[in-house]
């Protein structure tokens, strides 16, 4: 029987009956939700051990979800346990301090390199040309673009600036005069600039966005697909999405 025909079951027995049976069922049906949102985060159990708390993390997700989940609103369970158990990830990561002061200023003066040699040599920085800016090692600058695929994907992750000066990239980075990035997402006209950017990444790049944005693969799979390791389907990403951020930002 299809595993999605017997999570609805489930769903609608737990819904009929609220009963713990039908409950702790559905809980095990929905657990690998959780490993898959981890792969779409890019993390994996070559952590370590603190691969099986944030598993434990994105559980409690999936259980706070079927515990509050109301059809009448309409969203899908599975969108709705998935963004639950991302959203208890990602509030893990953020209370655990999980990097360190020199990871951080590392991904800032990377994000910061990578705008300035847009700026200057109007095409993409190759990651050499980004260590000889920083006067850091090829090794540290791979490190930086993996560390900052999950700084990316939580804007109110606890960050540094300077010695002195705690806050969250939210914080940081909020303009007042900025037009609320919802209206932004419907003007044709940015959506043009980034589609432009797009195409203006190399091949590869182009070829990993898609199967993470519109296919949905996990980091592990586009690895699959693409011949490379997770660890650089990581790194990757974060400098696509870097590179789209200095090009529109340059434009």
């Amino acid at each position: 029987m299809d595993t999605q025909v017997d999570t609805a079951q489930l769903l609608d027995q737990f819904l009929a009956t609220r009963s713990p049976e039908a409950r702790e069922q559905l809980i095990l049906q929905t657990a690998p939700l959780v490993h898959y949102m981890l792969g779409r985060l890019g993390i994996s159990q070559e952590i370590g051990s603190e691969y099986e708390d944030l598993v434990h993390q994105g559980l409690l997700g999936v259980i706070d979800a079927i515990d509050r989940y109301d059809p009448a609103h309409g969203a899908r369970f599975s969108t709705y346990a998935a963004l639950r158990a991302r959203g208890k990830i990602l509030d893990y990561l953020r209370q655990s301090d999980w990097m360190s002061r020199e990871a951080r200023r590392r991904v800032r003066a990377i994000q910061k390199a990578i705008s300035n040699l847009w700026a200057e040599y109007q095409r993409e920085p190759t990651e050499e040309e980004i260590a000889a800016h920083l006067g850091l090692s090829a090794a540290d600058v791979a490190q930086g673009l993996y560390d900052s695929t999950v700084v990316m994907l939580s804007l109110d992750a606890s960050i540094e600036y300077d010695q002195d000066e705690e806050g969250s990239y939210h914080e940081r980075l909020v303009d007042q005069k900025q037009v609320d990035p919802s209206t932004l997402f419907e003007d044709e006209n940015l959506r043009e600039q980034l589609a432009q950017a797009i195409r203006r990444l190399p091949q590869r790049e182009q070829l990993l966005l898609s199967l993470y944005y519109f296919d949905e693969l996990t980091f592990k799979e586009i690895g699959q697909v693409m011949g490379i390791s997770e660890s650089r389907v990581c790194q990757l990403h974060s400098r696509a999405i870097l590179n789209l951020k200095a090009m529109v930002s340059h434009e």
